[in-house]
């Protein structure tokens, strides 16, 4: 059975996104040698994306273009090639390179995606598919990479979930930017 990841940059007051949705915080000037080989290396990990429809079309407005290829060509080329799946109950198509359009019951269709054979998976951002799959408790892993910023209010990624999630901690990894990488899974 594959499994699925969840991987989101947090504020130190724990939003994902700022109110009006913005995550630029998350992408510093201030990154370092060590924290851009982190990211570059998850680029090029293989596996399949998962994304909602917000998440989706920032990531497609930008990974495809000149210009992240010239600001960041290994993670530019990882994110273009890997297969990609958008949960949405709005879109028609999804246009960016290897990517599948998955409409209707997300628990019920991700619940199908890890029972298929392949690579593992991982959410990128999407926190209302985030919600939705941890309450059904679909989540392996929760990978949160929290950054030394405060914005006071914004939103979570587990906006909307119901019932408590526990967890415990299997690792984490400090960056000289002050990112801290924090991973749990759910505790049966």
């Amino acid at each position: 059975m594959r499994k699925l990841a969840v991987f989101n940059n947090v504020t130190l007051d724990g939003y994902f996104a700022d109110s009006n949705g913005d995550m630029r915080w998350a992408h510093r000037e201030s990154q370092d040698a060590e924290f851009n080989a982190f990211v570059a290396e998850n680029a090029s990990g293989g596996g399949e994306l998962v994304f909602g429809r917000i998440t989706y079309a920032l990531m497609a407005s930008y990974w495809p273009t000149p210009l992240a290829m010239k600001n960041d060509p290994v993670v530019a080329e990882g994110m273009n090639k890997l297969p990609k799946v958008v949960f949405s109950r709005t879109l028609d198509k999804a246009s960016w390179s290897n990517t599948k359009l998955v409409k209707g019951d997300v628990a019920a269709a991700m619940r199908k995606m890890k029972n298929e054979p392949g690579k593992d998976l991982a959410i990128l951002g999407s926190g209302s598919i985030v919600s939705q799959l941890a309450q059904e408790g679909l989540i392996d892993e929760f990978q949160v990479m929290v950054n030394p910023v405060v914005l006071g209010k914004g939103r979570t990624m587990f906006d909307g979930v119901e019932k408590k999630l526990n967890l415990k901690l299997t690792r984490t990894r400090a960056f000289g930017t002050g990112n801290v990488l924090l991973c749990f899974e759910p505790v049966a």
